[in-house]
């Protein structure tokens, strides 16, 4: 069960990070509206260039953070019972919900929001198993 879990974080780490970095300003078939760069999608949902900046902080910081969990998975938090793999996913999972109400509150097509769909089930996967 535990390869499945390292499994999982990789998908979803390295998925954030290719979306984040590699293809923030390049056209996706899975971007809102017919957006063809990240901004012109946070555009599009109606929301600012600094929540944008702020967001892609987050996604990559976290990704970033589920990914270093494969390596110290006990790891926790200033001494505190908060683990990294957990609070990484869970803040993830926070923001692909985000993701997938903007994508509907545009009106996209369902299978737009798939990939969120599918990182957001990963990210509740890798909090229970």
């Amino acid at each position: 069960m535990e390869e499945v879990k390292i499994a999982l974080k990789v998908i979803v780490g390295l998925s954030l990070l290719n979306v984040w970095l590699l293809n923030y300003n390049k056209p996706s078939r899975w971007r809102g509206a017919d957006a063809k760069t990240m901004m012109e999608e946070f555009d599009a949902y109606g929301l600012s260039s600094s929540l944008c900046y702020i967001v892609g902080f987050l996604k990559v910081g976290f990704a970033l953070v589920l990914l270093s969990s494969i390596i110290y998975p006990n790891l926790e938090i200033l001494a505190t019972s908060v683990n990294l793999e957990i609070l990484a996913a869970s803040i993830l999972g926070a923001l692909l919900s985000g993701s997938i109400l903007m994508h509907i509150k545009i009106k996209d097509a369902a299978i737009k929001s798939l990939p969120a769909t599918l990182f957001l089930i990963f990210c509740l996967l890798i909090i229970v198993l």
